[in-house]
């Protein structure tokens, strides 16, 4: 039991001798949080709204209709049935995108 406590007050000790090392803004005073805190403003700020704006611009012009079905023999193989479900649709299966190996689910959109 004291050997215990004479470690860890040895591993404290030696610890608090440490030296830490110090973040960007910390290691060069106030100038480094001041650039920071541009960068963010100028750089990041701006280039998130540009990537929000590609994304809605992109989603304006994006066709809704489910793509033609062509029976590849490569895809959409079953060799043994889903454990869920009716076996043949995957688990993450989504009837408008998703095609079954003969088509897909509904033809009336």
């Amino acid at each position: 039991m004291a050997l215990s406590g004479r470690f860890s007050s040895a591993v404290l000790r030696s610890a608090s001798r440490v030296q830490t090392r110090q973040l960007s803004a910390a290691a060069h005073g106030d100038q480094g949080a001041k650039t920071w805190k541009i960068l963010s403003f100028v750089v990041a700020l701006p280039g998130v709204a540009v990537c929000m704006l590609n994304t809605f611009l992109k989603i304006q012009h994006h066709s809704h209709d489910q793509p033609e079905f062509i029976p590849y023999s490569h895809l959409r193989l079953r060799s043994k049935r889903f454990p869920w479900g009716d076996g043949n649709k995957s688990l993450f299966h989504n009837s408008h995108v998703n095609a079954l190996p003969d088509g897909y689910e509904s033809q009336d959109h």
